[in-house]
């Protein structure tokens, strides 16, 4: 089971948008916006996103990146 979120002094527009596109896509509201949330939360943040890479460590290339670009280009990979 889920767990209740409510939101206060939501701005009428909003609502009214949020209400519109729900509608237009075939859903309830609060289907819509549980589906908003969920894709938000499943995006890291720019800290989060950062600590991933910091913590992938340095990465040994067997040769400079521009020949293997220049390669891809030459030979149309």
């Amino acid at each position: 089971m889920g767990v209740l979120l409510q939101i206060r002094d939501l701005p009428e527009e909003v609502h009214r948008t949020l209400k519109a596109r729900a509608a237009a896509s075939g859903t309830s509201l609060t289907e819509y916006v549980r589906s908003l949330l969920a894709r938000s939360a499943a995006r890291p943040t720019p800290d989060e996103l950062t600590e991933r890479i910091e913590n992938r460590g340095t990465v040994k290339l067997e040769e400079p990146s521009e020949r293997t670009v220049r390669h891809l280009r030459d030979h149309g990979e």
